[in-house]
């Protein structure tokens, strides 16, 4: 016998419930299981078939190469466009639908008065 033993105490582990938030997280990831396993089986084929011209890389270079060679008042228009965003932001005080329509409103209204063809296109095809 020990003089410092002590009494065995029986713990329980209690799971903490889950959330109406947590549970639909849980559902959807059950609901996209077998897309998103799709997707990377895919993925992963086409990596193994041509490793050398992935998707990525050539997205990415041509990214570079208009940045560094961008068309005259490239710059500028980005800046206001961006900055439509952040005005956006700031107005969208409150409601989160209106963090999320604020800013991508102004965004869209500001590239429109750039890209005014572009913004013809995309109304006739949506």
């Amino acid at each position: 016998l020990s003089l410092y033993s002590s009494p065995a105490r029986e713990t329980k582990y209690v799971e903490n419930p889950q959330s109406q938030l947590e549970e639909g997280v849980s559902r959807l990831r059950h609901v996209m299981e077998p897309y998103t396993a799709w997707c990377q089986t895919e993925l992963i084929d086409s990596s193994e078939v041509d490793t050398d011209s992935s998707l990525c890389s050539d997205f990415f270079s041509e990214g570079c190469e208009f940045l560094q060679n961008p068309p005259a008042g490239f710059y500028p228009r980005l800046g206001v466009i961006g900055f439509a965003g952040i005005v956006g932001l700031f107005l969208a005080r409150g409601s989160k639908i209106k963090k999320l329509v604020y800013p991508a409103g102004l965004m869209g209204i500001g590239a429109s008065v750039y890209y005014p063809q572009q913004a013809v296109s995309i109304a006739k095809v949506s």
